[in-house]
């Protein structure tokens, strides 16, 4: 089952997911700005990422982008794809497969792997695979989120 973009889509509660559903985010591009903003705005100074010059040690060549702005930019398309009446992000665990370099364009393809009740009647939790690519179609980031979210039922 696929669910229709958000600029579609009503807000989804837990009742209307269901195991397998899948959806595919919008593209972007990872520009030199974003990197430097990351940069600016995290702290993560590493030379890695700052240095243009001193890299004869490196084992990736290129201008390649840390995995955790990478992921924060599949969460962010993600969330802009599927209206999820979200309540909490609970746990993630992060593959990075392959280095992402600016100039990339990404997107996310998700699909719902786990649906799970809680003992409160107004959530439950969501666990969704999404597997980050880039152009080329490789997957550069693969992982797993869960989510608590409401349910319709104690909505009304």
């Amino acid at each position: 089952m696929a669910i229709n973009p958000a600029w579609f889509a009503p807000d989804l509660y837990w009742e209307d997911l269901s195991v397998g559903a899948q959806w595919r985010t919008q593209a972007r591009t990872i520009t030199e700005p974003d990197l430097v903003s990351w940069i600016n705005l995290t702290w993560l100074t590493e030379e890695l990422f700052t240095n243009l010059h001193d890299r004869g040690d490196s084992a990736i060549e290129g201008r390649f982008v840390p995995g955790a702005l990478v992921f924060a930019f599949a969460e962010a398309l993600t969330l802009g794809a599927v209206r999820i009446k979200g309540l909490a992000f609970l746990r993630s665990e992060i593959d990075v497969r392959r280095a992402t370099f600016v100039g990339d364009t990404i997107h996310v393809e998700s699909t719902v792997s786990a649906l799970r009740a809680t003992s409160k009647p107004d959530r439950a939790t969501a666990e969704t695979r999404n597997e980050v690519m880039n152009q080329r179609g490789e997957i550069v980031i693969a992982y797993n989120a869960l989510r608590m979210i409401r349910r319709r039922a104690a909505a009304s």
